[in-house]
């Protein structure tokens, strides 16, 4: 074999090597670390519009805690998901998307998923709507910069309600406070409506697609500034 062909083949394996290992790295990030999912719904407008691309934080809950104001993705806790057929398709593109699914750039299973904001973690209560309009969690009123409202309105929910959120669940709402079937419109699911914290599979950190919608996702802990406090003291 002489120098050349020898030098070619190397170069071939060493590439082979180098996709093998960028293919097992993409598959334990995706699978520990971050993941991909798109919005497959306009509930969490303007925050988040349907078939933008965000990129998950998957050691929340299991490493870092969750807290109030987080933008979470969470796999349907039973009902809240209507059900859907799955639509043919053809095996080279199946084939494509498994791969794109393995290593995190696709997220074939969105639709299977929601995405809301927390509001209540266990032992809250919460409740709405005040004189103001407002929202309160264990009695602090919330002044809510990313709600979206109806012109005209100013009640931060349609529906008042009144909640204390049980042990290992959570609250959560859509930003598109009027266009989105959250907690409130759940009540009628085996949890009524809360979400169980395992069934979280991550926070969501930043907005990756289109490029002109890029952005950090904030958790507004001013928002949520006391609540804690008024846990405390019992309320």
């Amino acid at each position: 074999m002489n120098r050349r062909k020898r030098g070619a083949l190397l170069f071939l394996r060493d590439l082979l090597v180098i996709f093998v290992v960028a293919v097992l790295v993409s598959f334990l990030i995706k699978t520990f670390l971050i993941r991909s999912f798109f919005i497959p719904s306009e509930s969490m407008e303007m925050t988040l519009v349907k078939d933008d691309r965000i990129i998950v934080n998957q050691l929340v809950p299991g490493v870092t805690p969750l807290e109030r104001g987080d933008v979470v993705v969470f796999k349907d806790p039973g009902g809240w998901l209507p059900a859907r057929v799955e639509p043919e398709t053809p095996p080279l593109a199946a084939a494509v998307d498994w791969f794109l699914a393995f290593v995190g750039l696709s997220a074939p299973d969105s639709n299977d998923h929601l995405v809301k904001r927390v509001i209540g973690l266990p032992g809250d209560h919460v409740v709405c709507c005040n004189a103001l309009g407002q929202m309160s969690v264990n009695g602090v009123p919330l002044d809510e910069p990313y709600v979206v409202l109806p012109a005209g309105d100013t009640k931060v929910s349609r529906d008042d309600f009144d909640q204390v959120v049980p042990d290992g669940s959570l609250w959560v709402m859509g930003d598109n406070r009027y266009n989105s079937k959250d907690s409130r419109y759940n009540a009628d699911t085996p949890l009524k409506g809360f979400v169980p914290i395992e069934n979280v599979v991550g926070r969501a950190f930043v907005v990756s697609w289109p490029v002109s919608h890029w952005a950090w996702l904030g958790n507004y802990p001013e928002t949520f500034a006391g609540v804690d406090e008024a846990a405390g003291n019992g309320d």
